[in-house]
């Protein structure tokens, strides 16, 4: 029988479960109660595997440290978990590399206020936000964000707390994006048929915000 009256709380005694697994994987002293129990709610998720039949038609009592230790990683990367900031607090930190790059881009506007990474405690999901003058505004940033995402969440929350178009093309006095161009994080201009401006981190000096009077484009009418 389910033993679940909701959806949501099985995937919350999936998220414990595995949690456990995780840290004791990482730390020692992992045994297999843990992996039946995940192995039994996986399958009732509707998704038995291989990994979940040997844990659950194998004597617990057999089970090797090296049996266990496979077996978790394999029932781990099945589900697709991934470890959070809480549980690796060490993820953060290529985020806020980034986040010093982008920052270069924002200085050189003229754009001055504490711009920091941060996982604020009232995001249930987990996620890594940044934060801007005390604002925070956008969408999360997970573990493995790239210089590109970590641009675009700059970005948003510079234009939310400021009001004012950040970057702008020096040219065409338009809103520049993050993308990638040859796994390259830039900013790019989608007016004069799509161009690149810089790097990001790398926006020429005297680089500002959108100006009042913008200033009138090459060849234009």
């Amino acid at each position: 029988m389910y033993p679940y009256g909701q959806d949501d709380e099985l995937d919350q005694a999936i998220d414990k479960l595995s949690v456990r697994i995780y840290t004791a994987l990482r730390d020692g002293g992992l045994d297999a109660g843990p992996l039946v129990g995940l192995a039994r709610l996986t399958e009732e998720w509707d998704l038995p595997t291989p990994v979940t039949r040997e844990l659950l038609e194998r004597p617990a009592t057999g089970l090797t440290t090296a049996d266990l230790a496979r077996l978790g990683e394999a029932l781990l990367d099945g589900i697709g978990f991934r470890p959070t900031f809480a549980l690796e607090p060490g993820l953060l930190v290529p985020l806020e590399e980034a986040l010093k790059v982008v920052e270069r881009d924002v200085r050189t506007a003229g754009i001055t206020g504490t711009l920091r990474m941060i996982v604020p405690d009232r995001d249930t999901m987990g996620m890594a936000r940044v934060e801007f003058r005390g604002i925070c505004h956008g969408n999360g940033l997970g573990p493995g964000a790239d210089l590109r995402d970590v641009a675009d969440a700059t970005q948003d929350v510079v234009v939310e707390a400021t009001w004012k178009m950040w970057p702008a093309c020096p040219v065409h006095d338009r809103g520049l994006l993050a993308e990638l161009e040859n796994e390259i994080a830039v900013w790019r201009c989608t007016s004069g048929g799509t161009h690149t401006v810089a790097p990001v981190g790398e926006l020429p000096p005297g680089h500002r915000w959108r100006s009042a009077d913008p200033p009138t484009c090459p060849n234009s009418s």
